[in-house]
């Protein structure tokens, strides 16, 4: 897929659902004529990153202007995302986001060894179940082995934890982390304020 420069985007009083359609008709293969597997898209202009030595730069100020200034805004992070296809980019977007908060970072490691009871015979290879192999695997739905977090940084859940406020998608603003919990603020949905609890699972 071949994606080029377009005119500027009109944006008017129904810029979201435009935008939104414009990203459906991409996904469905009706943007940029007959697809064969490969076709041209055009960018609109508005949306287009000019900088190519540090895109991911771009993209933050762009979504996130003056991002320090609204750090106590739960309205700024409730109105914004950036959406990738991948977790490694995922992952560099939320790096960078974080260096631009003040505060101490903290560590969160997942588990990493293999618990013996789980395993009926005790020859199994151990080295197939290495730290270094398990803090590399990445399931669906799951955080990375090493999840660093700041107080005041916006966060999402992956994961159905309560179905009348804590649900996947669900978007919070950290207030304390502890060593086995956090507290967060809900900023999204029907809960927005609440204080929460979130413990390590």
């Amino acid at each position: 897929m071949e994606i080029r420069q377009m005119y500027k985007w009109g944006w008017g009083e129904n810029e979201t659902s435009t935008f939104a359609n414009w990203i459906l008709n991409i996904g469905e293969g009706k943007v940029g004529g007959l697809n064969d597997g490969e076709t041209i898209i055009d960018i609109p202009y508005d949306i287009l990153i000019t900088d190519s030595s540090d895109p991911i730069g771009s993209l933050i100020t762009f979504v996130y202007p003056s991002i320090i200034e609204n750090a106590n805004n739960p309205m700024f992070f409730r109105e914004r995302a950036i959406p990738a296809s991948k977790n490694e980019v995922v992952q560099e977007i939320n790096n960078r986001l974080l260096s631009l908060f003040p505060g101490d970072e903290k560590e969160y490691l997942s588990s990493d060894s293999v618990c013996h009871s789980d395993f009926v015979h005790d020859d199994f290879d151990k080295s197939l179940y290495s730290p270094g192999v398990l803090n590399g695997l990445r399931p669906s739905g799951f955080p990375i082995h090493k999840l660093v977090l700041k107080v005041g940084v916006p966060v999402m859940l992956l994961r159905n934890i309560d179905q009348y406020g804590l649900c996947n998608g669900t978007r919070l603003r950290v207030i304390a982390l502890g060593k086995r919990v956090i507290e967060a603020e809900i900023i999204s949905e029907s809960n927005i304020g609440k204080h929460t609890f979130i413990s390590r699972m």
